[in-house]
């Protein structure tokens, strides 16, 4: 069987592989990236209908190219932003090669570099990145069994409001996710409720600037390490209608029924913790601490950005704030299906006899570069910093790789054109 032989390959043709693919470019370090389905095909295949991109267009982008007929500071449709992809791709010339997937990697033994197996052939590399990003097994938390008689879908199977079965549903995660489908669902004329768990609730914009712009010139998105027990701590914020700050109160006043966090089940009945008050207390000292932050900045830097005195206005506690619903009997209460907005977890099933991964099955890398030569990740959540799993964030990750893999390329250079004297 004939073997293909590359200098690098990236495995992921979403924004991380094609991020990727224009820094090898520009080190002139051969290489091909393969995708499974279609570049960036979890933006069209597994998102809801109506999804935006939580970041306005000036901001969530690469450096090299904006978006085309789009006003800066809109929040840019899924199938628009798979298509930005599509279009970068072809504009660097990356050579990507569609509808492969890889199943193996292991090491070539006794020699530099990688055996490939893909679903059409077997290719060799010398370096190999994984750039298959964060969100690639959906997790559900294993609280309701299968055989309960309910529709369990992960919010990455949700696609709208008229695709559901009648009946209320129950969202779970207070994450962006979770927050919008709910919205959505709501102003779809659906009965929710949606479990609410610990979270930031950073405001859509403040004093006519995005949080986007604020986490940048506060220099939160090149925080390098998450602060203590907040590595997992979701964020609220949403880019539907036209950006807006997240309130857990306005959600209750459409009729949305708020709960904390979904804890156990028996015999048709779902209980939830009683702390929805401390996570949503929380998640409103999360906003005022990054308000008094920008007020700080404003004031020692003397820039002119109007008052907003009503952002820090919090509107009355809901019913179902001040007497939370601890349990709920699914039957009684009409709940025909429940989303799990709850994340997703890493799967490097296709690793082996490679020593990338810890016990847990998680990369062991530092900043990428793993613990296995010539082996590296791509758009991991705080790679290098917080922004490392967004758009920019991780083209300038793809860059600090691009690097270190054409350093090394000088070394090996090197020692074949200066064999080692007798």
């Amino acid at each position: 069987m004939s073997v293909e032989k590359i200098d690098t390959l990236v495995i992921g043709g979403g924004q991380a592989g094609i991020a990727m693919s224009e820094h090898l470019s520009k080190c002139n370090v051969p290489h091909l990236v393969l995708e499974r389905a279609r570049i960036a095909e979890r933006w069209r295949s597994e998102r809801w209908d109506s999804l935006v991109a939580n970041g306005p267009a000036w901001h969530d982008r690469f450096p090299g190219m904006e978006f085309a007929n789009a006003d800066p500071d809109a929040f840019i449709d899924k199938e628009a932003v798979a298509d930005y992809f599509v279009a970068y791709a072809q504009m660097i010339d990356a050579p990507v090669r569609t509808g492969v997937e890889v199943t193996k990697v292991s090491r070539n033994k006794g020699q530099r570099g990688f055996i490939i197996e893909t679903s059409a052939g077997v290719i060799e590399a010398q370096n190999v990145v994984a750039a298959t990003g964060p969100f690639q097994r959906p997790t559900i938390p294993p609280i309701i069994p299968e055989s309960a008689d309910i529709l369990q879908i992960h919010s990455n199977s949700y696609r709208n409001p008229a695709a559901l079965p009648e009946g209320a549903i129950l969202v779970v995660g207070a994450g962006s996710s979770g927050v919008q489908i709910a919205d959505e669902l709501a102003r779809a004329g659906r009965q929710v409720y949606l479990s609410v768990g610990p979270h930031d609730r950073p405001p859509r914009s403040y004093r006519g600037r995005d949080f986007v712009w604020w986490l940048g010139v506060l220099g939160k998105w090149d925080m390098e390490t998450p602060g203590p027990g907040t590595e997992h701590v979701t964020i609220a914020v949403s880019g539907a209608r036209g950006g807006e700050t997240v309130d857990f109160r306005r959600l209750a006043e459409q009729g949305i029924t708020l709960v904390g966090m979904t804890s156990n089940y028996q015999n048709g009945v779902l209980t939830f913790a009683p702390d929805l008050a401390k996570n949503i207390a929380a998640g409103d000292a999360n906003l005022m601490a990054l308000l008094d932050e920008a007020d700080a900045y404003i004031a020692r830097n003397g820039i002119d950005l109007p008052q907003e005195p009503e952002a820090r206005i919090l509107g009355p506690d809901p019913e179902c704030l001040t007497h939370p619903v601890l349990e709920l009997d699914l039957a009684k209460a009409g709940i025909s299906t429940i989303i799990w907005a709850t994340g997703y977890a890493v799967d490097y099933s296709w690793l082996e006899e490679i020593d990338a991964l810890d016990e847990k099955g998680r990369p062991k890398h530092q900043r990428g570069v793993s613990a296995e030569p010539g082996f590296y990740f791509l758009g991991l959540p705080w790679q290098s910093r917080r922004g490392s799993s967004f758009i920019w964030g991780v083209w300038h990750d793809a860059k600090h790789l691009a690097d270190r893999i054409s350093t090394q390329h000088r070394y090996i250079d090197y020692h074949n054109a200066n064999p080692r004297p007798a």
